[in-house]
């Protein structure tokens, strides 16, 4: 193995060049606050888990950093009571949806990626808050709770695994239209037994562990995981 000076600065120059894309974004013009875009609404989104352990928060939090990397102010708040999940290593428009936010949230607002994350029971008062600020992922795990999200969302995710029971999406789809949008339908970590859930999932998630690490980090997962997030938020309506 050579240890010649330039190959080692080479190694450093391309590891530096790896933890770039993790920790910065791209610089704002001068004068720039973040979100000097024009004014017009930003889309909430709420995100349901069908079962315990579908994957439901990876979904929301990979959903999340995929709008937060087109939106105009470069950052997504999520509502979600769980940890961080991993080591929350934030990007500035995010820590500064964080400070915006904090007041609203008691100071339980905290950067993770590219997405700030609030706990808060009153969704309607974050959602009022962040409408003009960024994109809002609203993560639910409890079923009970998805009739008065879907209320205030522009947009319905219902997230299954394939060890749920596939009639769920389609009774609980047909409960939530009458209250909310039509809702999309994912199957989170599909792989070979999909026995029921043929022709009931609008779309298919791949198994991913280091995507889901990725996403529950606030950052957007690459491969064919990402591929199929960027699917679901066209599904949303979201077009940046």
């Amino acid at each position: 193995m050579s240890t010649h000076p330039l190959g080692g600065r080479r190694l450093v120059a391309s590891a530096l060049a790896a933890a770039a894309d993790w920790l910065v974004e791209p610089a704002e013009p001068d004068g720039s606050d973040g979100y000097s875009a024009p004014l017009e609404a930003r889309p909430v989104v709420a995100v349901v888990g069908l079962s315990a352990r579908c994957g439901a928060t990876t979904v929301a939090r990979a959903l999340g950093a995929h709008l937060a990397s087109r939106a105009p102010g470069g950052a997504c708040a999520v509502t979600s009571a769980l940890p961080y999940g991993a080591v929350p290593l934030a990007l500035p428009a995010a820590a500064r949806l964080a400070r915006d936010l904090s007041p609203l949230a008691a100071g339980r607002a905290r950067a993770c990626g590219r997405l700030c994350l609030i706990e808060s029971s009153d969704r309607s008062a974050v959602a009022a808050a962040v409408r003009y600020l960024a994109p809002l992922v609203i993560d639910l795990e409890a079923r009970g709770e998805a009739a008065a999200a879907a209320g205030i969302a522009d947009h319905l995710v219902l997230v299954g695994s394939p060890l749920t029971e596939p009639a769920l999406a389609a009774v609980l789809g047909q409960s939530l239209r009458r209250v909310g949008p039509e809702p999309v339908t994912v199957l989170n970590r599909a792989g070979d037994d999909r026995e029921g859930w043929a022709g009931r999932a609008t779309i298919e998630l791949p198994e991913s562990r280091m995507g889901a690490r990725v996403a529950l980090a606030g950052r957007e997962p690459r491969g064919e995981l990402g591929k199929a997030i960027a699917e679901l938020a066209g599904h949303c309506g979201c077009r940046w």
